[in-house]
């Protein structure tokens, strides 16, 4: 009698105590969680909050679902444990767990593509689906869901657990060529710098960087059959530092570092001009070309090595004129020079692309220019990769197969628009990194314009240039060149807070406001800070600490 009589009762506490962990479950989320789901960069293509809690606590499991993303869920779990403190395993099934983290590419959503994702919040359980890198985009936004302390360890006060509000995101790309360019050539950066850099760039999902390897101030990259490239010319750097350069093997760990983050490395080596590096290493290289000196550009014409005949190496350069230095076409050994170097760095290089600068070449006739691009662009096809070139490229036999990269002269561009040719959108005027914020920055130039920080977001690649249409537009690209860039925090205090906003402009598909962008921009002050990152507090952005 006694057994059966406490049935009821036990019924009775056993529904109140799934009851009461149901409500715990189902709380709503706190203000700065929902905070941070609306403050997304890049903003998503939709998101709608449903306002309740998810807690990542140290008895959460990551899982994941389906093959070569491993890696991914162990990017996934390396961050979270050093951020709290926890040790959160990392299992696989092919069936969605109950509670945790999942990471699926198994996606219902067959319009997401290469790179978009869903990401799923509810109290219980986060779900992310997409291909490889859609789930590593969506970590990204996870990411940023989380407080900004999670980027870094956690001090003696570690939380126990870590809220984000419940919701769905779906996400997908506008461009394919979201991306910012690296200048380690005017001055040198070495491998942490360079891999920090991706790390950065990666977090608001950006997926291309442009290493600019070579100039007239040095050479940055190992080419075994030209061994005094590295030796000799990349001795040096603007200012007259002692330079650098990257081993083969170095370059090749860069390029799985990137590729790990989704990344792809596009090498560039700066030719017909910007080449004084290599003309200072090989004097059978030189034209006649004589370094600047006190402000002159000189140009021997009577050299006999026009004619064919051996020259003298020219000297190492340290200034930052430009347009002084050029390959002459007619010399046996400058073709001899090219095909190796596009041979060797093609070899090294696992991305479909190979970037030949043919910027500011003043002193390069026209007709030998043009004969230039036409001879690169067969050389490196001929490498397995596609060309491409800063915008004057376009002078030369450029078609489908060759992608320009637009920074200043709106001719070029409309003539490789006309010639079939994509574009890459980098207009001196508002996506240059190198520019100031305004005449009291304390590095950077200002020849293309003072770019603050709502005139870095303030501009539409498709309507920036009559005659350009969205057709014609592969992706935006914002290039750091380092003459003023001596180390870390002078990259971090050009590159921060514009960065951010050119991420957005070539990911966001819906419509941009400076006034809603300034806000959420503002709210990544504290991850900024968790990053330590040196960046321009600009009084235009409304921060908070």
């Amino acid at each position: 009698m006694t057994r059966f009589s406490s049935f009821p009762q036990t019924l009775f506490l056993l529904l109140l105590i799934a009851t009461t962990v149901s409500c715990k479950r189902a709380k709503d989320a706190s203000p700065e969680a929902v905070a941070q789901f609306q403050n997304v960069i890049p903003k998503p293509d939709s998101a709608v909050l449903e306002g309740k809690a998810f807690e990542l606590t140290k008895e959460s499991t990551i899982t994941i679902s389906g093959t070569d993303i491993q890696p991914i869920g162990q990017y996934l779990a390396d961050m979270l444990n050093k951020g709290t403190g926890f040790n959160l395993s990392l299992k696989t099934s092919d069936k969605a767990p109950e509670s945790g983290i999942f990471l699926t590419t198994a996606s219902a959503d067959t319009t997401l593509g290469k790179e978009g994702y869903t990401l799923t919040i509810t109290s219980d359980l986060v779900t992310i689906a997409g291909k490889p890198a859609g789930l590593f985009y969506g970590l990204q936004t996870l990411r940023q869901l989380f407080p900004a302390a999670i980027e870094k360890a956690p001090g003696a006060s570690a939380q126990p657990g870590w809220e984000i509000a419940t919701g769905t995101i779906r996400d997908v790309p506008l461009y394919s060529w979201r991306g910012s360019m690296l200048d380690v050539a005017r001055h040198f950066f070495g491998m942490d710098d360079v891999k920090r850099y991706i790390d950065l760039i990666s977090y608001y999902k950006m997926n291309i960087l442009h290493l600019h390897l070579s100039d007239d101030q040095g050479w940055r990259i190992e080419i075994k059959s030209w061994p005094n490239l590295t030796k000799h010319g990349g001795s040096t750097q603007v200012g007259g530092g002692k330079g650098g350069f990257f081993t083969q093997e170095q370059y090749g760990e860069l390029v799985a570092y990137a590729n790990s983050r989704f990344i792809t490395i596009v090498p560039e080596i700066d030719m017909p001009g910007h080449i004084n590096s290599a003309l200072a290493s090989y004097g059978e290289l030189n034209g006649g070309i004589q370094v600047p000196k006190e402000g002159r550009i000189e140009l021997d014409l009577s050299s006999p090595d026009i004619l064919g005949a051996k020259t003298k190496p020219t000297q190492l350069y340290t200034g930052r004129e430009v347009g002084f230095s050029t390959l002459r076409y007619n010399k046996e050994e400058t073709f001899k020079f090219i095909n190796d170097v596009v041979r060797e760095l093609s070899a090294i290089t696992p991305g479909p692309y190979f970037h030949v600068g043919g910027d500011e070449a003043h002193v390069t006739k026209k007709e030998e220019y043009i004969q230039f691009v036409n001879r690169f662009t067969e050389i490196v096809k001929s490498n397995g990769k596609k060309m491409v070139g800063w915008e004057e490229v376009a002078q030369g036999n450029v078609d489908d197969n060759v992608i320009v990269q637009h920074w200043s002269k709106e001719k070029y561009a409309l003539e490789a628009v006309q010639k079939g040719s994509l574009l890459i959108m980098s207009p001196a005027s508002k996506a240059y990194l190198d520019m100031q914020y305004d005449s009291t920055s304390r590095i950077g130039l200002h020849w293309a314009a003072y770019i603050e920080v709502d005139s870095a977001y303030n501009w539409d690649p498709i309507t920036f240039s009559h005659g350009i249409n969205r057709e014609n537009i592969l992706g935006v690209e914002a290039p750091l060149w380092t003459e003023t860039v001596e180390n870390m925090n002078d990259i971090e205090y050009l590159v921060f807070p514009r960065l951010p906003g050119y991420a957005e402009q070539g990911w966001s598909t819906g419509e941009k406001s400076w006034e809603e962008y300034k806000v959420r921009l503002g709210k990544h002050a504290p991850r900024f800070k968790a990053w330590d990152i040196d960046y321009y507090k600009s009084a235009k952005v409304p921060w908070v600490e």
